[in-house]
């Protein structure tokens, strides 16, 4: 997939950096991951400055609030797992575009059970009670690991919660297993186990997503996002014990807790790719197909075209 064509049009792109002026580029984040550094270190607005634009920062609890404030054209760009888009593209379908991700982490998700469960494989959880977030790349991580065994959604009972619910519902045993990612992954206070990962499912994908209008009227501006977010990546892949005390602080996590998830990452901007973009219809498909979307949407008309 080109590179957004971002030498396109360049006597357009002109007009619009002059348009530009005053202007406030809005992006959302989670208090995870390569945007919140950005944040921290002050790449974009440093990159942003001499155009007179400003930065305005959202935090967000996870990918489905996040998106539903992109389409509502409150932010211009942000940051979530693989299956956020997928929802937000089969309710709106000409609203979002994939500006790029990052290398995949399959190990930062988890379907987890306390260590004392009875609960050894993921076929063992029929019947059980199992909580997730709707819509975000846990409940692909957790649609998958069960199709993968013979499963589905009616085999189990899912409690659909946000993370700050659902951990101290499966910390007192109220639901029997999680479908989880970092940092709450790694934040659980009790020994648990693992019955699955990202890495079992092609999941564990972090996705950079452009509201439509600020891909179409600002594409220079949707460049020095990606350039600022290109540079945060190599600084942090450079500087672990770095990220390790800006995240540790963000989410108030024990360091050690977050230095093991950091080591999982390898920090690194990518365009999008057919191959990336197959995967995602996978899971729009998968999803479809269990009725758990209002329509099938086709993930390529919101991919940079070439």
């Amino acid at each position: 997939m080109g590179k957004l064509a971002l030498t396109q049009g360049v006597v357009a792109l002109l007009g619009r950096t002059a348009m530009a002026q005053g202007r406030v580029v809005s992006i959302g984040y989670q208090k995870y991951g390569t945007l919140i550094l950005l944040k921290e270190k002050g790449f974009l607005e440093e990159a942003l400055k001499p155009k007179g634009v400003s930065v305005q920062w959202a935090q967000f609890p996870a990918g489905p609030p996040l998106l539903q404030a992109l389409i509502g054209g409150t932010l211009d760009f942000g940051g979530t797992g693989d299956l956020p888009p997928v929802f937000a593209q089969a309710s709106s379908p000409d609203a979002l575009v994939y500006a790029g991700n990052e290398t995949p982490t399959g190990s930062s998700e988890a379907i987890i059970v306390p260590d004392t469960s009875p609960i050894r494989t993921v076929r063992d959880l029929r019947g059980k009670r199992v909580a997730v977030t709707r819509g975000s790349d846990a409940h692909w991580l957790l649609l998958a690991s069960l199709k993968n065994n013979g499963l589905s959604f009616k085999d189990i009972e899912v409690s659909y919660l946000l993370p700050a619910a659902a951990r101290p519902a499966f910390e007192a045993g109220k639901v029997d297993a999680w479908s989880i990612w970092d940092p709450y992954l790694s934040g659980v206070s009790t020994p648990v186990r693992s019955l699955a990962t990202g890495s079992d499912c092609g999941g564990g994908t972090q996705f950079y997503l452009a509201r439509k209008g600020f891909f179409t009227d600002n594409l220079d501006l949707l460049h020095d996002v990606i350039a600022a977010v290109t540079r945060c990546d190599a600084w942090a892949q450079a500087n672990k014990p770095d990220v390790v005390k800006i995240l540790a602080r963000s989410t108030g996590l024990d360091p050690a807790v977050v230095a093991r998830s950091v080591e999982k990452i390898e920090f690194g901007f990518h365009y999008i790719t057919p191959q990336v973009i197959a995967q995602q219809q996978h899971i729009a498909d998968t999803f479809a197909a269990e009725g758990l979307l209002p329509s099938t949407p086709k993930v390529s008309d919101a991919a940079p075209k070439i």
